[in-house]
């Protein structure tokens, strides 16, 4: 009876291990979830509307958008993270919600490593140091020579407390060995506007949000936080040039599915985004936001992903800042 029940449970196991790429075959058969965790109309919608077009034609069938806004991009994150592993709701997420938002929060609700499956990284951007152009300092090592020269008087905007903008301003601190107070504004336009009135001295934000000050010169470009320079701006040195240790900040975008979805099925959506990816329309779309498109496996987004939320679960503890 023993040997029966084990060769029972032996095929049955070889039943259900078939069934995978079984599916992954029929896959998809219905409409797709895109869960974007912002409002309509922004940037992030934008472009996973364009991605969602791409990805309908190749798989044969609709990809709709989704949009789930609220908590930062909480609201939208849990969603799928609860969501059935199916492979039919799945989140086009950034920095915030793969990284921010959990290093920062203990009520996050969800875990991008073990409630997310990731599956590709759709784009990498950057973001730039700036100051108005009546600032003293004209260089990395000059505004790092003020701040030491001047204690407590240097200051930063940031567009709410535990974003990319925040971290940004505590990373500098900490690499740069520097102080530096943080006000707090309740918006990325609101806090750029802070700069431009002189009501605060740096800011360290998307080239997308900071690109036509920076042009119209309303604005002076000291830094980009990229690990190599940017085509946008070629004159402008990297932090890591400019002689910050260990300052890279990365703007990104990447789709996941909720964890437990079948192995064959997060591949063939790799492979479609990748491919995706490739194409002039995407290409000339992320060239407009500073971007380049990123291929990547889903393992190699999910090491991405890891090491993105120990840096600034570090960063985040050292500087003592928690949003629950």
């Amino acid at each position: 009876m023993r040997r029966l029940a084990l060769c029972l449970m032996a095929i049955a196991a070889a039943a259900l291990g078939a069934q995978a790429p079984a599916r992954a075959q029929t896959y998809p058969t219905r409409v797709i979830k895109l869960i974007v965790p912002a409002g309509p109309a922004g940037p992030t919608d934008l472009l996973a509307r364009l991605l969602a077009d791409r990805m309908g034609a190749a798989l044969g069938q609709a990809v709709i958008v989704e949009n789930r806004g609220g908590g930062g991009g909480v609201i939208g994150a849990r969603a799928v993270a609860a969501a059935e592993p199916d492979g039919y709701t799945l989140l086009f997420g950034n920095t915030a919600t793969f990284a921010n938002i959990p290093a920062v929060s203990r009520n996050a609700g969800y875990d991008p490593l073990k409630n997310l499956a990731p599956i590709a990284k759709v784009m990498d951007s950057y973001q730039v140091l700036v100051v108005r152009p009546d600032f003293p300092a004209k260089t990395v090592g000059e505004l790092v020579a003020y701040a030491k020269a001047n204690p407590g008087k240097l200051n930063a905007g940031a567009a709410g407390l535990g974003n990319l903008t925040n971290l940004s301003v505590e990373l500098l601190k900490l690499r740069a060995g520097i102080d530096c107070a943080t006000v707090q504004y309740k918006s990325g336009g609101e806090f750029v506007r802070a700069v431009l009135s002189g009501e605060v001295h740096l800011a360290i934000d998307n080239v997308t949000s900071l690109r036509a000050l920076i042009d119209d010169g309303k604005l002076r470009a000291i830094a980009v936080t990229s690990t190599a320079r940017q085509p946008d701006f070629p004159a402008v040195p990297t932090m890591l040039e400019a002689g910050v240790p260990d300052y890279v900040v990365t703007s990104f975008f990447g789709v996941a599915a909720p964890a437990g979805t079948p192995a064959p099925v997060i591949e063939r959506l790799s492979k479609v985004i990748n491919e995706s990816l490739t194409s002039d329309v995407m290409r000339a779309n992320l060239k407009k936001l500073g971007a380049a498109p990123t291929i990547e496996t889903p393992a190699e987004f999910s090491a991405f992903i890891a090491g993105e939320l120990r840096k600034w679960t570090t960063i985040a503890d050292t500087a003592g800042i928690k949003v629950d």
